[in-house]
């Protein structure tokens, strides 16, 4: 099944604004400054974070299942950084921090599940050229 996204920009770099929609229900709005800035709205990088964190989430609870620790619950935060590198944007490091209400598991094989799902993970695979991806796993 494909997944559907569209933006538009309207205007010049600094003072032209854009919008996105992601399948029927995601929608926003972004300009320079909530992209390069500290302005108001959204921008790519915040649903690449989503789009990561909820396929991590996803991917680690498919693991942990079929493990025989079927997970009450795994929440992820992603953190995509933005920086100048040769005066080029460029995503370089993504920080990935879960934690998992997982009956019956140790944290040391929670890390380890966590290790393979980051691995295998679709949006992980789909973001390999990023030199970083951190991860910080720790049960409740």
């Amino acid at each position: 099944m494909p997944a559907i996204g569209s933006a538009e920009w309207k205007g010049d770099l600094a003072t032209g604004t854009g919008t996105f929609t992601a399948g029927d229900t995601i929608s926003g709005g972004f300009t320079f400054k909530s992209r390069f800035e500290d302005g108001p709205g959204s921008n790519p990088e915040q649903l690449i974070a989503a789009a990561h964190a909820a396929c991590f989430s996803m991917a680690l609870s498919n693991a942990l299942a079929k493990a025989g620790n079927p997970p009450v619950s795994v929440h992820t935060h992603a953190t995509v950084t933005l920086r100048q590198v040769d005066g080029t944007p460029t995503i370089t490091k993504i920080a990935l921090v879960t934690v998992g209400q997982v009956p019956g598991i140790d944290q040391a094989t929670f890390e380890e599940q966590a290790l393979a799902a980051k691995a295998g993970c679709i949006v992980s695979r789909a973001l390999a050229g990023v030199s970083e991806i951190t991860l910080e796993a720790t049960l409740s």
